[in-house]
């Protein structure tokens, strides 16, 4: 793709600068989204009518449909061509993003969070592609390091601009900001990146791919949905548990039996790095994601914080993993990457233990320096862990290796939602119950409730009674992702040393995307 052809049969010249611009807006839409509506929960769940453990479905609706269509991109790729498809997507999340600022139900919201999803799925990877596809090699590192830095200006964006808009306006122009950001970008894909002839021979593993698919799709709405319907005493989370279990067993029996053209790659098993690096990937995206989604409401709800200070005190989190991924990448050179991914999860592992001191009341700085800690920690643990995952692996083994590590973080992150979310409506009630049953006459403190003879008093005590049971609640959560970073860390014993450093593509991709 270094030139366009001409119907003259010469080369036209590549406008990098439009392209990459474009390329890198398309970019920054996708990844702002996996942020930016963590914010405005609160107030989306008042508009919508919706539960707290059912709001979280506007974050895992995401993040599972794109982990279900990332693995289409390559083989839609070499059907549609990279600039069709590219194009497709942008019009198809931007459009999704508009549907989403329209919805009026929780339905339809979720309806279009999984459009979004689908057509999201892309644009990273193919942003990767392009722009390494674009520069000559001896520019593709530096091409490489300003989309690192342009994945990243995403994450990092999204709390105070989601903020800032659900506070000016409201939470419907966290979708809508989209919209005039697609436009540009498709406009600057269709005018300046030039086409690319198709393969139409490119296989596909359909049956392993729907399989997959409905393990994942079964799987997270038993645990979306779980809490609400008494778990397993409802028939629909009995079927829903039925379909996943079948799917994932057809998925494997048709993986270890239909030969090397399967949709996943059992030869990656066999790699004790690269099985063990997956088994990291998948704790960080529960704990980075789930940590995310429960700072929000807990500020809001419990502690009353304005929505846009709610974003200013959550930004700092994706600056130190921004910091720190700088970093790790010159240590690398000098350090033993185990040491640098130790030193990664201690440091994530200490901010959730400041996150397990917290308090009803809380200053600003209370809630800054642990997230800060943790992104830098998170940071840490991205290159390094990529590094090693892929060390071991043949240069053949690469594309699919990247895929699944993909596909294994936003399992990991959609999964940690639902889970931390289940928990948190579970622990609130219980909590509640075991502080409600020291409400007695007998006790000298509710005597004195009771002795105003005014309900708005007893009103006020059931409220700080729901208050302290939902901050224990969100503390039994934190806890829950300390101790699951804790225990990960023995699997660094199985990591062999890297004898060899992956290409800068496959680090790139795997430690940013």
């Amino acid at each position: 793709m270094s030139a366009a052809p001409t119907p003259g049969g010469s080369a036209a010249p590549l406008n990098r600068g439009m392209i990459t611009v474009s390329i890198m807006l398309a970019t920054l839409i996708q990844t702002l989204d996996s942020t930016i509506a963590n914010v405005a929960l609160p107030h989306m769940q008042g508009t919508l009518s919706a539960s707290q453990d059912e709001i979280t479905w506007v974050l895992t609706s995401y993040i599972v449909a794109a982990a279900i269509a990332t693995p289409l991109t390559g083989w839609l790729s070499d059907r549609l061509t990279v600039k069709k498809l590219l194009a497709i997507s942008i019009a198809g999340f931007t459009i999704a993003s508009a549907l989403c600022g329209l919805s009026e139900t929780l339905v339809q919201i979720i309806g279009s969070r999984l459009l979004q999803g689908v057509f999201g799925a892309a644009l990273v990877p193919l942003s990767q592609s392009i722009l390494l596809d674009i520069n000559p090699r001896e520019k593709q590192g530096q091409a490489m390091a300003v989309w690192g830095m342009g994945v990243m200006v995403g994450p990092i964006l999204g709390p105070t601009l989601g903020g800032w808009l659900t506070d000016s306006y409201n939470w419907r122009w966290v979708f809508f900001i989209n919209v005039p950001i697609g436009a540009f970008a498709l406009f600057g894909v269709l005018t300046f990146l030039p086409k690319r002839e198709t393969k139409h021979d490119a296989k596909f593993d359909v049956f392993g791919f729907v399989t997959l698919g409905l393990a994942i799709g079964a799987l997270q709405a038993l645990l979306d949905r779980g809490e609400q319907l008494d778990w397993f005493g409802s028939l629909e989370i009995r079927i829903e548990m039925l379909v996943a279990v079948l799917s994932f067993l057809f998925f494997i029996v048709h993986t270890a039996t239909s030969g090397p053209n399967t949709f996943f790659r059992y030869q990656l098993l066999k790699d004790r790095n690269f099985a063990t690096g997956v088994c990291f990937i998948f704790v960080v995206g529960a704990v980075m994601y789930a940590t995310r989604a429960l700072l929000p409401p807990m500020l809001q709800n419990l502690m009353g914080y304005p929505v846009a200070t709610t974003g200013l005190v959550t930004a700092p989190s994706g600056a130190g993993t921004m910091i720190a991924m700088l970093i790790a990448g010159r240590m690398l050179k000098r350090t033993d990457a185990r040491l640098l991914l130790l030193m990664g999860f201690v440091i994530s592992a200490f901010a959730l233990w400041q996150m397990m001191q917290y308090t009803i009341v809380l200053k600003e700085s209370d809630i800054v320096w642990p997230g800060l800690v943790q992104g830098f920690g998170l940071g840490l643990v991205f290159v390094p862990l990529s590094a090693l995952t892929f060390s071991t692996l043949t240069p053949a083994l690469r594309a699919d290796g990247t895929a699944t590590y993909s596909l294994m973080r936003n399992i990991g992150s959609s999964i940690g939602i639902s889970i931390v979310q289940t928990m948190m409506t579970r622990g609130t009630q219980i909590a509640h119950a075991d502080l409600a049953a020291n409400v007695t006459p007998f006790n000298p403190a509710v005597q004195q409730v009771l002795a105003a003879g005014t309900r708005v008093d007893v009103a006020l005590l059931n409220q700080s009674i729901t208050a302290q049971a939902s901050m224990i609640a969100y503390l039994n959560d934190f806890k829950l992702m300390f101790v699951a970073t804790l225990c990960v860390m023995p699997l660094l014993l199985l990591i062999r040393p890297a004898r060899s450093m992956p290409d800068d593509k496959t680090l790139t991709h795997a430690a940013v995307d």
